[in-house]
């Protein structure tokens, strides 16, 4: 068994079985921890696929977009934290086997990345002349290509999606915007240009007598 296979198949048990704790951990805040874990393992495959782009996309968006959502969690379902803390020795054993696992995967990624056989060079560099015949070794490799190609002959079609991003984000801005009635406002303006004979105001009061 090649280290490549090895590799495929301590990310895909990860991820199966990190996907499979998704949706059997009762508690919100384990289900969105083992889905931060499917999520790692997941780029990890990807890199040995030598889709570099999509494995950093999947954890800069998503685990990214995880975190939010354990926020969400939190403030949505009023997690108590001192619940949570009475068990942390209970579940130290468990949380330390799943850090030694991603600890693991890490250092796989890295040896995969730093000394990768013939395979994952032909996958990284998809240019045929670099490839097969290595007449170019310094060609670009996915996300170099991937950045030639979209900012130069789709640059266009990119900055029409980065626009109707832009339109519909305004839209869900503009649509959830409510005004509510009753609420003192400042109106900088008016408190500028207001005068003194305005704000101010002299009464007689007679001796013996109130305002």
């Amino acid at each position: 068994m090649t280290f490549g296979a090895l590799m495929f198949y301590v990310f895909a048990f990860v991820a199966v079985a990190s996907a499979v704790m998704v949706i059997s951990a009762r508690n919100p805040v384990y289900s969105v921890m083992f889905l931060i874990s499917t999520f790692i393992a997941t780029s990890g495959l990807f890199i040995l696929m030598g889709a570099e782009y999509l494995a950093m996309v999947l954890v800069v968006v998503y685990v990214g977009a995880v975190a939010v959502l354990f926020l969400f969690v939190v403030m949505m379902l009023d997690v108590d934290f001192v619940e949570l803390k009475q068990g942390f020795w209970q579940f130290a054993p468990i949380g330390g086997v799943v850090a030694t696992i991603i600890v693991v995967e890490l250092i796989l990624v890295v040896a995969a990345w730093a000394f990768p056989d013939d395979a994952s060079i032909a996958r990284a560099h998809p240019i045929p002349t670099a490839a097969q015949t290595g007449a170019n070794p310094d060609a670009p490799n996915n996300i170099e290509a991937l950045g030639l190609v979209l900012y130069t002959d789709y640059v266009h079609y990119f900055q029409i999606a980065g626009l109707i991003l832009l339109i519909a984000m305004i839209g869900a801005i503009v649509l959830t915007f409510r005004t509510r009635e009753g609420v003192r406002r400042q109106d900088p303006a008016s408190q500028v240009a207001r005068r003194q004979i305005d704000s101010i105001e002299l009464k007689q009061v007679k001796s013996g007598q109130g305002i």
